[in-house]
Order: structure tokens, then C-alpha cells, then sequence
């Protein structure tokens, strides 16, 4: 019996590859899609996933404005900062976070859903949030994705 069959191959940096993703957020609920999207960023759905490397791929998250969300969680949900004084707590509901860009609302979002260390902050600068269907990333030639077809 050939041991070096056994053998568990870890991914690196060397070894990695990253591809371009394009998503699109029309009618998708908030949480399921961005659970979605922390998964193909965390590098989940391949064979070569390694819990201690960036091994996910770059992902373009466009008509990010047609989001949704069910119920009355638009003006419920509170998404919390503090700045460190008393009384410093502030909270921001996530129809202002959208008013002020959907970026916002989604880097919070998946944010929470990623590591939290250096490389939750890295694997987070792999998302790009755009409000309509154009994006400046054809260069990379990205392939469209179906949300639909992940578990």
C-alpha cells in the first residue's frame, strides 16, 4: 500500500488560486446572501481549503441596492460602534447604512460572518460592492456565478 497517498496537501500562497466571482444581489434576502458570499471569500467551496490561508476568491457583488430584507428589519436591525469614551455607543439602522452607500451594509454584514484576526480584515478586502450592474473589473474577466447553486 502506497502511504504518500495519504498525504494531506495544505494550500499557500504560492499554491492558491483565486478567481474573479460575479454575484448579483437582486431579490436576495441579506443574511442568506452575504453567508453565501463569506463562504466563497473564506475559500469554502474548494477542495483545497485551508483554514489559515486566503485561499477564496475575489468576488463582485453588483446591483447591491436591490437587497433585501423581510419584516420590519430595515428599521429594527441596529448595527452598533463605540468609540472607546462613555456614552460613546452609537447605533445606525440598516436602511441609513444603505442610504449612506450599500457598500456599508454589506462590508458590515460579512464582517461579522468572517474571521475576526488579520486575516478576517484581508479576506474582507477581497469583496467588491457595487449599486447597479456596471463594474470596472472586466479586465480580470470574471465569471458569473449563480448564489442559487451553493449549498
Amino acid at each position: 500500500m502506497n502511504t504518500l497517498s495519504y498525504k494531506t496537501i495544505s494550500a499557500n500562497k504560492a499554491t492558491v488560486e483565486k478567481e474573479w466571482v460575479v454575484v448579483d444581489a437582486t431579490g436576495h434576502h441579506l443574511g442568506r446572501f452575504a453567508s453565501k458570499v463569506a463562504k466563497i471569500l473564506r475559500g469554502k467551496y474548494k477542495p483545497n481549503f485551508t483554514p489559515h490561508v486566503d485561499c477564496g476568491d475575489n468576488v463582485i457583488i453588483i446591483n447591491a441596492d436591490k437587497i433585501e430584507m423581510t419584516g420590519n428589519k430595515w428599521n429594527d436591525r441596529v448595527y452598533l460602534r463605540y468609540s472607546g469614551y462613555p456614552g460613546g455607543q452609537k447605533g445606525t439602522t440598516a436602511a441609513q447604512l444603505l442610504k449612506k452607500g450599500s457598500d456599508r451594509l454589506f462590508k458590515k454584514t460579512l464582517k461579522g460572518m468572517l474571521p475576526k484576526n488579520r486575516l478576517g480584515d484581508k479576506i474582507l478586502g477581497n469583496v467588491y460592492i457595487y449599486d447597479g450592474e456596471k463594474h470596472s473589473h472586466e479586465a480580470q474577466k470574471p465569471r458569473n456565478l449563480d448564489i442559487n447553486s451553493l449549498k
